[in-house]
């Protein structure tokens, strides 16, 4: 209900800003009707009311089923031992700084670290209005180019990592899960924590048998805490699982190849021997890279928000 409320707020805000915006530019409208020159006030109102109007635009197009919820990623490391492990560290930093700046609240479910550095991969809860609907659009590959800081010789190095995204399913929806398709296991968790949670097997592991997945978190002291999330993140993978089976079904039914082929290299990000950021479904291309990692990614999900809207288009003028 928190949640809801602060959406329809979100809402009214917006609402309030473009009556604003409205009355404004009838202002503007009156006094340009009467030979005056607004000069940089008017492009600078112009400029902004641009910017409002392609974002209120864009979260009018998050109309997906699960577009509104929670959104759980989870980051692991490709093959490249330890340069793939930092690289994985690194994008679980964008992707909290992203969530920090855009109000997110977030939970760090599970980490695993590497030997020497970075992580193996870890989960994240997103929590907030649209959190699924603006991060869906990062499921993939990511490629990192850059002079190896882990390589004596200094070499150009090329890692790998990937990122899932689903959303956090909550408890109107039914997943049915057999407990004898569950195999459990307990382990000291490997992060910080507190004595206590590094000297207890808190940590939980859930592996469901039939479809190979394997979710697991450690952020809580109790065991019992840590299974029940383990859990929530299970069924909204099964059901996620379930989705991605059904949309392959009907694409084949109807003849349509569909972006379904979430293993692909959907983005890089190039440090040696030059500077850019480059998403290779949009086109996007970001010269300051150091802004991106920092959590900035705002033009990319902003493109390929805009790439689904155009295919959505395409899709309806064809019909």
């Amino acid at each position: 209900m928190l949640q809801r409320r602060r959406q329809l707020e979100r809402k009214q805000q917006s609402l309030r800003r473009l009556a604003a915006d409205s009355e404004e530019l009838a202002t503007w409208n009156e006094l340009l009707s009467e030979g005056e020159d607004g000069g940089d006030e008017l492009v600078a109102f112009a400029d902004r009311l641009q910017h409002e109007l392609e974002q209120l635009a864009l979260q009018l197009k998050l109309s997906g089923e699960h577009d509104d919820k929670n959104a759980l990623l989870l980051i692991h490391s490709g093959a490249g031992g330890t340069d793939s492990q930092d690289w994985a560290d690194m994008l679980l930093r964008m992707y909290l700084r992203w969530a920090e700046k855009n109000g997110y609240e977030v939970e760090l479910l599970d980490r695993q670290d590497g030997e020497e550095a970075g992580i193996k991969s870890a989960t994240l809860a997103v929590r907030g209005e649209y959190a699924y609907g603006y991060a869906k659009g990062e499921m993939g590959v990511h490629r990192l180019v850059r002079i190896s800081p882990f390589d004596a010789n200094a070499r150009r190095q090329t890692s790998f990592a990937s990122v899932d995204v689903y959303p956090e399913i909550d408890d109107e929806i039914e997943v049915d899960i057999d407990d004898k398709d569950l195999r459990v296991d307990t382990f000291r968790s490997s992060g910080a924590g507190g004595q206590h949670v590094n000297k207890t097997e808190s940590a939980i592991r859930i592996t469901h048998l039939p479809s190979g997945i394997v979710v697991s978190c450690q952020n809580e002291r109790s065991q019992h805490k840590n299974r029940a999330t383990a859990m929530k993140v299970l069924r909204s993978r099964l059901y996620d699982l379930e989705v991605k089976k059904r949309e392959a079904e009907n694409a084949i039914r109807e003849g349509e190849k569909k972006d379904i082929g979430w293993g692909s290299q959907i983005r890089s990000y190039v440090l040696h021997p030059y500077r850019m950021v480059k998403d290779h479904r949009t086109g996007v291309e970001v010269g300051d890279t150091d802004r991106v990692l920092d959590g900035d990614i705002a033009p990319f999900v902003e493109g390929y928000l805009r790439g689904e809207m155009d295919k959505a288009g395409a899709r309806e003028a064809t019909v």
